[in-house]
């Protein structure tokens, strides 16, 4: 039974995963973006993590979103049509890609491999609770936490002053 609610909730977030990568608009891969995070709530959702999945709408798809389109909207970004230019540097990020990808399908098929994924694994009772998720958060984490929220912090001030009209 979640299969039938799992395979349609993957294929709407990949598909809207494709939409963010390949949409002109900025304001659209914005879009694509809120419906890709709900998504992949709704699929914590499934998995018996509702803190979490609660986490994803909250945070991701309403505040951080929210963040982005005020950004988006404050350049005053247009749709642009930029061609790719054949160009050493181009070339180059080509390549490295290529590289990426062979790396990341090799990590995968050694991974799939090696392991028995015949019999799942227990997930804990305490799974995506908010106690254990603010324990883990505030002590094992609490570097990248911080640095996260400065690095929004830069993000904010950097697009207030670019957008900033010089004054007179």
């Amino acid at each position: 039974m979640e299969l039938l609610i799992f395979y349609p909730l993957a294929g709407f977030s990949l598909m809207l995963a494709l939409g963010v990568v390949m949409n002109k608009s900025p304001i659209g891969s914005a879009l694509c973006l809120i419906g890709m995070m709900l998504g992949l709530a709704g699929i914590f959702a499934l998995q018996q993590a509702h803190f979490i999945a609660i986490l994803q709408v909250i945070i991701y798809a309403g505040a951080i979103m929210v963040l982005f389109m005020f950004v988006i909207m404050l350049l005053n970004l247009k749709g642009t049509d930029t061609k790719w230019r054949a160009r050493e540097r181009n070339t180059l990020l080509t390549v490295l890609t290529t590289f990426l990808a062979l790396g990341v399908l090799y990590k995968v098929i050694t991974v799939i491999f090696e392991f028995n994924l015949d019999s799942p694994a227990k997930v804990p009772d305490t799974f995506g609770t908010a106690a254990v998720i603010g324990e883990t958060l505030f002590t094992d984490f609490v570097l990248p936490f911080e640095v996260a929220s400065i690095l929004l912090l830069a993000a904010m001030v950097g697009a207030v002053v670019l957008a900033k009209t010089k004054l007179d």
